[in-house]
């Protein structure tokens, strides 16, 4: 019995693998994923999927793997190396919970797709594998009414979701881009004009149906609006841009449809006037449903671009949107025109009908066509990019951004969320000029963490913000990021590199850095 115990004792010590006590991964400690790209395997892989979804519904073309990469819109260059070998549509939660099994087993990357609209290199393949598409899975799936909250698949887009919903008198308040879908959505924890009254993304998702890396379907909650039932996966996973699970259902909440909104504008000689006045507006808890700014710049373009039905004054502007019972708006509008020309307004006008409130509204909806109307030629690309700051510190980050873009020689326009403490910077430039622009985006980034801001109020990390992050932050908050990544994804097989980096630079990579 005595030889026996030590004989135990012995294979104990001897253990194969030692138990990861750590509760963070430091880059520096970071293995490199082991993927299967292989031709062989990705054939072999496509036979399997074939059995899943059907030959019609896998895509080997280059234009269709290529924009399922990248787009004319975003920030990030795309490569050769970062585009699928295929794109697969699901078309239920059971087929993409059979596409991970296989591509687990098989160790092939997976890059998912929605609508397409994100802006900072979040779809990039960059280690190749396939790309799954949700297009097949655009369906409302259910109006809870009594209950207002709906039940939807990731390829369903806000602006079809709110005709629905109008009809029973029902809205759903995140309203990012154009085009924008619910599964990219919560992917980026987006917002939108809205986001001022009715909050971000994050706000709006009650459960969330996942598929894991594995394949493994998990539901992160029930639909009550409030519970306190174990850890909150359904915000965990909001904001992930698909680097821990692949969505294929949501709840989401909604409300009531204002009974009555409208729209006022106003401009401003500066855009630190036009920023004071964001400032007061909040400071007075005016309650109403956005405050949207566009820079003297953007206002040019829009007139040029001749897609509203008015000319504007080409010069800082401010477009309130007021929502409530006919009196609250009259109300509202009373003491914005008051604070607007106490900073200095140079004018204020209100719509006093749903159609002038659309025609005012319009301008602010055509702020990225009219300044991509601009390019020089075929050559010119756009970046667009965001931050967030405290609203105190608004008025001067602007300003400081503003200078910084006319000193740079590039052209670009600022548009903003202002509500919130968000910007946006609409640059243009070509091949010659992408350090330029690199250059300026990494000032106003890094002017944004000094001030205590972030580097993305809604675009999200992807790529082109990664680096950022950890200054953001902190070193040690990102190796917790890196941790949680690879206790649900320890293969690293979803949109792998995007948000933290999961392994060290590689030769004359560039790290860009923000602790100046």
């Amino acid at each position: 019995m005595a030889v026996a115990g030590g004989f135990g004792w012995a294979v104990g010590k001897k253990s194969p693998r030692e138990q990861d006590t750590s509760s963070t991964i430091p880059l520096n400690d970071a293995v490199a994923p082991v993927h299967n790209v292989q031709r062989s395997n990705l054939q072999s892989a496509w036979v399997d999927l074939r059995e899943v979804v059907g030959e019609e519904n896998i895509s080997e073309d280059e234009f269709d793997r290529k924009s399922h990469a990248g787009s004319d819109w975003s920030s990030h260059q795309l490569k050769e190396s970062q585009i699928p070998f295929a794109v697969v549509k699901p078309a239920s939660t059971e087929e993409v919970s059979k596409i991970m099994k296989i591509c687990h087993e098989r160790r092939i990357p997976v890059t998912a797709y929605s609508g397409g609209t994100s802006l900072e290199g979040h779809f990039a393949a960059t280690r190749g594998g396939i790309c799954v598409d949700f297009s097949r899975m655009d369906k409302i799936l259910n109006i809870n009414k009594e209950d207002m909250d709906c039940i939807v698949q990731p390829a369903v887009g806000w602006e079809n979701l709110n005709e629905d919903l109008a009809d029973i008198g029902l809205f759903f308040p995140p309203d990012p881009g154009p085009g924008a879908q619910i599964g990219g959505m919560i992917g980026t924890g987006c917002s939108g004009t809205n986001a001022y009254r009715y909050g971000t993304m994050k706000e709006w998702v009650i459960s969330l149906t996942v598929v894991l890396a594995d394949g493994t379907i998990i539901k992160t909650r029930q639909r009550p609006r409030k519970s306190s039932a174990g850890y909150d996966l359904t915000r965990m996973f909001i904001g992930s841009e698909g680097t821990l699970g692949l969505v294929t259902e949501a709840t989401l909440k909604v409300t009531t449809k204002p009974a009555n909104t409208s729209v006022a504008v106003c401009s401003f000689n500066s855009i630190r006037e036009a920023a004071d006045c964001v400032f007061a507006v909040v400071g007075a808890g005016v309650p109403i449903a956005a405050i949207e700014i566009l820079d003297d710049v953007q206002m040019k373009c829009i007139n040029e671009a001749g897609s509203t039905s008015r000319t504007w004054k080409e010069a800082p502007t401010l477009f309130f949107k007021f929502a409530g019972t006919p009196t609250g708006v009259k109300e509202q509008i009373g003491i914005v025109q008051k604070l607007a020309k106490k900073a200095g307004s140079k004018g204020f006008e209100f719509a006093r009908s749903a159609d002038e409130a659309n025609e005012l509204w319009s301008a602010r909806k055509e702020a990225l066509w009219s300044t991509m109307a601009k390019k020089r030629d075929d050559n010119d690309h756009v970046w667009t990019t965001d931050v967030a700051v405290p609203i105190s510190r608004l008025p001067q980050i602007i300003e400081e951004t503003k200078a910084d873009i006319a000193s740079s020689g590039l052209f670009a326009s600022i548009v903003g969320h202002v509500g919130d403490g968000n910007f946006h910077s609409i640059l243009l430039y070509n091949d010659n000029e992408r350090k330029t622009a690199e250059d300026v985006v990494h000032r106003m980034v890094a002017r944004a963490i000094e001030m205590e801001g972030t580097a993305t109020g809604e675009h999200g990390v992807g790529l082109i913000k990664r680096d950022a992050l950890p200054y953001e932050t902190s070193d040690e908050t990102v190796a917790a990021m890196r941790k949680l990544k690879k206790a649900f994804d320890p293969l690293c097989l979803l949109n792998c590199d995007k948000i933290v980096r999961v392994e060290r630079p590689g030769p004359g990579e560039v790290v860009q850095r923000y602790d100046h």
